[in-house]
This record gives structure tokens, C-alpha cells and sequence, in this order.
């Protein structure tokens, strides 16, 4: 199959690289198109007003000054001489668990293609560095035919693996978890009348709910979560 590999964290990320070279030694061809730079936190964002501008810096390797949407985008709709067959995006550096999905542009990327009507999954390694990227990037590759089997018009696949030294415990399939977030910012001073606002932290509460994405990676499992593309409505009418 044809991939197209991409991220947020930037085309340096060690997770991007070992990811491809995993899928390459699967017998997939692999293009990849990632951001310049980390692009983390850029949710679904896309460049409408300006130009998309991408650089081949080597064979089936192109950088991209935009968000991963845009990387996604840039190859669908004609920009680049390939169509892949699906898109796979990460291994992102630090989980995408739950929530994180509304802010996250490794799922991003993921939901753009799946909108597409291409195949989009995303992988995350939870927990903090140092991380293990050869043994996430073996086990992506090693699953992907399975994964690919989850997958439907309706959804993109998001999964999470957890960051230890030896393949995932198990899998299973998850809901994501309820996750809430608590910003602190410090104002610094500005220029004319600008002021200078720098986040100096976040704080991170989750619901322990049982069989979501969080608590089967704290199972040391990976947590693999069909995750739909358009709001849902519940029975009698009800949006969910």
C-alpha cells in the first residue's frame, strides 16, 4: 500500500521517523509530509487565506509550513504526485487520550483523511521521555492490517500505546476517556499597548472510567478507539 506518513510534533520527531521506517520494512511505500516545526495543539486548523508551501528535502520526504491538516490536504486534493491509500499519522511524542482528540493535531491529520473517504489513523505513545519509539513504531506496523479493519466511512482510528520497553500487554478496543484541563498563564510585559501572555503550565484531571483509552493504558495495553467524524445524535433527537 501507498501511506502518507504525518504528525505534529515536526519532521524531526524521532516518532515520525521510526514510524515510517517501520512501515517500509512491512512492505509499504511510504511518502511523508510533515510540518516544519512542532505544530502540537493545532487541532483541525487549515490554511484558507494563504499559500501552502512545500519542500521535497528528500525521496518521498517533503516538509510542509502549515498545520498537519494542511500536510494532509496538500496530497488529497493533487498538490504532490502521489494518492496515498491511507494516512497515518504520529507516532505522536505524549498521549492523545479522550479529550486531547478535540485539540490534537496527530488526530487532526487522521480525521482530515478519514473526511477524505481515505483510511486515517493515528498513534500516540503515552507517558513522558525517555520514549521507546522501536518498539511503538514495530507494533504500529505489525497492526495495521487490523486496525485498517476498524475503520468506516464514519470514523478515524485513534490509538494509544503505552511508553514501556516491550510490546503493549494487549489490545482492546476503547471510548475516550473524559478529560479536563486547567491552564495557568503568566502576563509578562509587551511592547506599545500588547501584552504578553506565556502558559506556564497545565494541570490534567481524568474520569478512571472503565474500558476507556486512559484506563486501559494504565493497564499497559494499547487503547484502540473508533472515533466518529461528525457529531452524533442521540436517540429521540438528542445531540450527543
Amino acid at each position: 500500500m501507498k501511506i502518507l506518513v504525518t504528525n505534529d510534533d515536526g519532521f524531526e520527531c524521532e516518532g515520525i521517523i521510526k514510524l515510517g521506517e517501520a512501515l517500509k520494512k512491512t512492505g509499504h511505500t511510504i511518502f511523508t509530509v510533515a510540518p516544519d516545526r512542532d505544530r502540537s495543539g493545532s487541532s483541525h486548523s487549515m490554511t484558507i487565506t494563504e499559500k501552502i508551501q512545500v519542500k521535497q528535502i528528500a525521496r518521498d520526504f517533503w516538509i510542509c509550513r502549515g498545520t498537519p491538516v494542511d500536510c494532509v490536504v496538500s496530497v488529497i486534493s493533487g498538490g504532490l504526485p502521489f494518492t496515498p491509500d491511507i494516512v497515518v499519522s504520529g507516532i505522536n511524542a505524549g498521549p492523545n487520550l479522550g479529550t486531547d482528540i478535540v485539540y490534537s493535531g496527530t488526530a487532526s491529520a487522521a480525521r482530515q483523511a478519514a473526511l477524505s473517504g481515505i483510511p486515517g489513523l493515528a498513534f500516540s505513545l503515552c507517558g513522558q521521555p525517555p520514549f521507546f519509539w522501536d518498539e511503538a513504531a514495530r507494533w504500529s506496523a505489525a497492526h495495521l492490517d487490523d486496525l485498517l479493519k476498524l475503520w468506516n466511512k464514519d470514523v478515524f482510528i485513534n490509538v494509544n500505546m503505552p511508553n514501556i520497553e516491550s510490546i503493549p500487554s494487549g489490545v482492546e478496543i476503547a471510548f475516550p476517556a473524559r478529560r479536563a484541563y486547567v491552564e495557568k498563564t503568566e502576563a509578562l510585559g509587551g511592547e506599545e499597548d500588547w501584552k504578553v501572555l506565556v502558559m506556564t503550565g497545565f494541570d490534567v484531571e481524568t474520569d478512571f472510567e472503565h474500558g476507556s483509552d486512559h484506563h486501559l493504558v494504565s493497564l499497559n495495553k494499547a487503547a484502540v478507539s473508533p472515533v466518529f467524524l461528525h457529531p452524533v445524535i442521540k436517540e429521540g433527537g438528542e445531540r450527543a
